[in-house]
């Protein structure tokens, strides 16, 4: 097994602050901008050569990023200004083991000094090793970015079904189809313009205290989305879950049995919709525009059951739900994929970047 060297982080790489750079003279470019945050931005000029590695300086702390190309980090971030020889890959998933958070020497905003973490004490492999170690790793994130892209072009093209369909009424058959005029302009004929709550019953979710959770594989779903999982489901699937306080406006597709929260609006009923098709009608209102809290984002159900809508045949509606169902069944599939290899890979890492697993003694 090569040996690892004990020496100070300050002896691996060289850490610098980045630069200012105001909205006001940023001009739209290829180059990403990153904060203590991640990319917030791209601007025509780099500032660094590629590839690189950024972290948080200041604000938001303890995440690392890597660059492959020429960027602009910006004056909230610290970026290696020199690796020293060492491998920018590895380097990456090094620094991110350090835990930089907990490094803040701030008071009300958090924020690192570089030269306390210059003087961090650490074990660095040899550079075939790094290298090796980059690559087991690397080879996981490549999988994971992919899988996210497949996803993103699943979700693209079920939204540009449904407004194919039921916005342009561009829909099998169309041509034979005329339009007849309606509350709500121009519809195809046999369609028709209802209420909401004709196509769809929105209900406030269930209270559910931490304290009553069993640990389960069941999701909870917030105003924001999951917030935990528990051992009981309260809600069959498919379902519909939105914003109620809090947080309004997000809408969610939900493919497994779930427990609504009581800071969310659920869909009870399906009247005269499939689910998936009251997903894309309730997502392609504005609820923010019917919050009805003073301090608190609120939105109450019975202001949005009497919107009209337009409700099409329901057996369109099924064909629908049956080719953008396998579009979505195929990205549920893509991000347990995702969770497994995020386990997989998190799991590897602190033990590859420790030397407890030898890299030399895996096949290649």
């Amino acid at each position: 097994m090569a040996k690892w060297k004990e020496c100070l982080l300050g002896d691996v790489v060289n850490l610098k602050r980045g630069y200012d750079l105001p909205h006001n003279a940023r001009s739209s470019g290829p180059y990403p901008v990153i904060s203590s945050s991640g990319i917030t931005d791209h601007h025509s000029e780099a500032k660094v050569k590629g590839p690189g590695v950024v972290t948080g300086r200041y604000g938001t702390l303890g995440q690392v990023f890597f660059v492959q190309n020429d960027y602009w980090p910006l004056n909230t971030s610290l970026y290696v200004e020199d690796f020293k020889g060492n491998d920018p890959r590895f380097i990456s998933y090094f620094l991110g083991t350090l835990h930089f958070g907990s490094h803040n020497a701030a008071g009300a905003v958090p924020g690192i000094n570089r030269n306390h973490l210059h003087a961090l004490r650490v074990n660095i492999p040899p550079l075939p090793t790094q290298r090796r170690i980059a690559s087991i790793l690397s080879a996981y994130d490549e999988l994971i970015e992919n899988s996210q892209r497949r996803i993103k072009i699943l979700e693209t093209m079920a939204r540009a079904l449904y407004r194919e369909w039921f916005v342009h009424f561009r829909f099998p058959g169309h041509e034979n189809v005329p339009r007849v005029p309606s509350a709500l302009g121009e519809i195809p004929q046999g369609w028709e313009v209802g209420r909401l709550d004709n196509a769809l019953v929105l209900q406030r979710g269930f209270d559910l205290p931490k304290s009553d959770r069993v640990e389960g594989d069941i999701p909870i779903f917030a105003a924001t989305g999951i917030t935990g999982f528990h051992s009981e489901a309260k809600v069959k699937a498919p379902g519909v879950v939105t914003g109620r306080s809090g947080t309004i406006g997000e809408v969610i597709y939900v493919q497994e049995d779930y427990w609504p929260l009581n800071t969310a609006l659920w869909v009870k009923e399906f009247p005269r919709s499939e689910p998936l098709y009251a997903y894309y009608l309730l997502a392609s209102i504005n609820l923010k525009q019917f919050n009805s809290g003073a301090a608190v984002p609120t939105l109450n159900r019975n202001d949005v059951h009497s919107l009209e809508v337009i409700i099409p045949p329901r057996n369109l509606q099924k064909q629908f739900q049956e080719i953008a169902g396998a579009m979505f069944k195929g990205s549920r599939a893509l991000q347990r994929q995702i969770q497994t290899l995020r386990r997989t890979r998190d799991l590897l890492l602190p033990r590859l970047l420790s030397g407890q697993i030898a890299v030399e003694a895996l096949p290649a």
